[in-house]
Order: C-alpha cells, then structure tokens, then sequence
C-alpha cells in the first residue's frame, strides 16, 4: 500500500499595492481573488436608492439622424434615449 500525500493548498502571496487602477485590472483579472480571500476586510455600504429629479426635453431631428442614432445604440446595447444623453454629458463634459 503506498501512501499519498494529502494535498494542502498553497499560501498565495499577499495582493500587491497597486501604481494604478489599470495595474490593479490586469492583476485582478489574472488572479483568483479567492486564494486571497484572507487579506480581505468586511464593508459597510450604504446605497442611496433616490434618483435625482430628472427633466425632459425634447429635440427635433431628422428621421435618417433618428434611426442612425438608434442603429449606433443598439450596436452598444442601449436604447436610443440612453446613447444620447450619454453624448449629451460627454459634450458638455469637454465644452
């Protein structure tokens, strides 16, 4: 009867101090933070559930520029009332 070794796992090394966001992506995405779940400390979190007061309004504009709008979101998986105002804010964001 031979014996076999009882297979423990090994201690990761602890998670790196991060230089950046990007550097912490790119470590994460090639780590299973469950090795590391022993570094880890619990979070309060406090959601704040009230949306801001929204207004509307509305923009006139031609039907080709009105379905080209609409073809582009939904190419990115949103509808077309969302792909503008994102636009909107980035404009008026670089303005």
């Amino acid at each position: 009867m031979t014996a076999t070794a009882i297979h423990q796992p090994q201690q990761k090394t602890s998670i790196p101090k991060f230089k950046n966001g990007e550097e912490a992506a790119e470590w994460f995405d090639a780590h299973d933070l469950a090795d590391y779940w022993h570094e880890l400390e619990p979070v309060d979190v406090d959601f704040q559930l009230e949306k801001p007061r929204d207004e509307n309004i509305v923009i006139r504009v031609q039907k080709p520029i009105k379905d080209r709008l609409d073809r582009i979101a939904r190419s990115k998986g949103l509808n077309l009332s969302s792909l503008a105002r994102m636009w909107l804010i980035e404009k008026l964001q670089s303005a």
